[in-house]
């Protein structure tokens, strides 16, 4: 079956002084073009009146006409009307109930960017020239294109380290269904070990954070003796962000090689479905939740296994894997964390990740089996009930 999958092929530029400031004044727009169509929904809100695109639409027309905001005429038209658009997902996902409700962009904390269509942009020949600019974007073409790519959407973007990035969108025909394969792995994430396959292989937590966090912690000292809106401040914030930004990108690197590599091997991983964001409500270990990105860490798998034709079942969070023994099916009735290794009744030592690993694994396996979990009960380990578990976006 011949899939067509999207990627976006993102690359680092340099603009010229020119090109920085028109950016920087379409940003700017874009923002306000958002949060003024946000509040005009809001308002409709109150009154028990929804306001799609084309009303916001038809408002930006009028606002370009006004002298107060003349200045939204000096930049391409096309990024404001994708911000309407956006605005709009943004109501459609709230509507739907499976997202909050939106919320307005700050100049200083939102990230910037802009969004372009094929009419508002020209690939030509390797150059990509935007809109409003007479000349094309100084881009470090890091890794090729797919061979004869057109880009649909072309994102820019400038991050709080004040590095510049684009975006081009495009199809890619290399991403293709990989041969199926026999294997079957379960993953239970951690902090000691980033990951623990039921294979037995431990994959170490690099720890990025702790890595830099002398070098941030000085940094940030310096930033809080800085005067508010001296230039000295603004210096300060930029050193703060390029730690930051390190930090990220070396977590991104490390969770895109370890994907890559389970989505190759295995034909069905098996993930515990966890609740990050409840997670890291515990103060004690919410850095280090933090760090390890386990949140990145499922999204990467489910779409890359969405890529390759595999399968990525997610366990529920209550499936009590770390208490179960997987030989003889004994659930005990604590577990402290501080154990990492325990004795079951039957005699079988446990390591307490390895044996989680393993329980996810079957639960998983059971899962593509009958399309119910099992869940052990306590008076009677043989028995199994049906739970809450269900793949996590299967192949059809």
């Amino acid at each position: 079956m011949t899939t067509h999958v999207k990627r976006a092929f993102k690359y680092r530029f340099y603009p010229t002084d020119a090109q920085a400031a028109e950016l920087s004044r379409t940003f700017g727009c874009v923002r306000k073009v958002y949060n003024m169509a946000l509040a005009a929904s809001t308002e409709a809100w109150t009154r028990q009146e929804r306001v799609n695109y084309n009303a916001t639409s038809a408002m930006l027309t009028a606002w370009k006409k006004t002298e107060e905001l003349a200045y939204l005429n000096e930049v391409s038209s096309v990024p404001l009307q994708q911000a309407l658009r956006h605005l709009q997902t943004a109501f459609t996902h709230f509507f739907g109930k499976r997202a909050k409700y939106p919320r307005f962009k700050s100049r200083k904390k939102t990230r910037k960017s802009a969004e372009y269509t094929t009419s508002a942009f020209r690939f030509r020949n390797g150059e990509l020239r935007l809109a409003k600019m007479s000349e094309p974007l100084r881009i470090v073409w890091s890794r090729p294109l797919p061979e004869g790519a057109k880009p649909s959407t072309v994102t820019v973007s400038q991050d709080a380290a004040g590095r510049w990035f684009v975006s081009l969108l495009c199809e890619d025909p290399s991403v293709q269904p990989l041969p199926a394969t026999g294997q079957a792995v379960g993953i239970d994430v951690g902090l000691e070990h980033l990951l623990t396959l039921s294979t037995g292989e431990k994959i170490a937590n690099p720890r990025h954070e702790r890595r830099d966090r002398a070098a941030l912690a000085k940094q940030q000292r310096r930033l809080a003796k800085k005067e508010k809106g001296s230039a000295n401040r603004a210096r300060a914030r930029l050193k703060v962000a390029k730690i930051h930004a390190r930090i990220a990108d070396r977590r991104r690197d490390t969770l895109h090689k370890v994907t890559t590599r389970l989505v190759r091997e295995n034909q069905t991983i098996v993930i515990e479905d966890l609740t990050v964001r409840n997670m890291v409500k515990n103060h004690r270990l919410a850095r280090a939740i933090s760090d390890a990105a386990w949140s990145e860490f499922r999204s990467m798998l489910e779409y890359k296994a969405q890529w390759y034709g595999r399968e990525v079942i997610a366990v529920d969070r209550w499936f009590p894997s770390s208490r179960l023994c997987s030989a003889c099916g004994t659930l005990q009735d604590t577990m402290p964390l501080n154990m990492r290794t325990w004795t079951c009744d039957c005699g079988t030592t446990h390591d307490r990740d390895v044996n989680a690993a393993h329980n996810l694994l079957a639960a998983g396996l059971a899962v593509t089996v009958c399309g119910a979990g099992a869940r052990p009960q306590r008076s009677t380990p043989d028995r199994q009930s049906a739970t809450k578990q269900k793949p996590s976006r299967r192949e059809p």
